[in-house]
């Protein structure tokens, strides 16, 4: 696809989230499964997943949309965490859904308004259980799931990211400026 293709797509939606920002707001999700031993089964679009853009912003809806990854990763690592965590504590847990929710304006990635943030707003993470826990057993539980989940964990404390850019033109080596963003654990986010 081409820049120009890509406006021509884009343009009525950037059109319709200028009159209806409401419109703009999406709320992506995913859902996992707990399985057998300290496994998360989550649904995915592709075995081989292709990324694109979310229809939201002109994609067709073929490929997966990585803001869709994201939630998935959460579910995935949070139901995993969720099972070993049960397992090493001894709360038997029968069987459970987890399910993340994430909230979006994507006026802020089509640049259609400088005020709308770029990523999501809002992310919720929700745990349906079968077990006959106590809510003390399920308050440590969650404490303890929250504390050792990766990805649960570098949402809520990003991390510093350096972006490296590297290229050729004309058959000469370039380096653009390496950048960073975030914090170094600690600082914000």
């Amino acid at each position: 696809m081409d820049a120009e293709k890509l406006r021509r797509l884009q343009a009525p939606l950037k059109d319709r989230y200028k009159e209806r920002p409401e419109a703009a707001l999406v709320t992506l999700e995913a859902k996992g499964r707990l399985g057998e031993g300290l496994t998360c089964s989550v649904r995915t679009a592709k075995a081989l997943v292709a990324a694109g853009l979310h229809p939201a912003t002109g994609g067709d809806g073929l490929s997966a949309c990585s803001g869709d990854m994201l939630l998935e990763a959460l579910v995935a690592c949070a139901g995993v965490t969720l099972n070993a965590v049960a397992t090493a504590i001894g709360v038997p847990v029968r069987s459970g859904e987890v399910r993340a929710e994430g909230d979006l304006d994507f006026r802020g990635t089509l640049g259609v308004a400088k005020d709308a943030p770029v990523g999501f707003q809002r992310i919720r993470l929700s745990f349906d259980l079968d077990t006959e826990a106590s809510a003390d057993e399920l308050a440590t539980l969650m404490r303890l799931t929250e504390r050792y989940c990766v990805v649960y964990q570098t949402l809520r404390q990003p991390p510093e990211i350096a972006v490296k850019v590297h290229g050729s033109a004309g058959g000469t080596h370039v380096d653009a400026p390496e950048s960073k963003s975030g914090s170094a654990r600690g600082g914000g986010g």
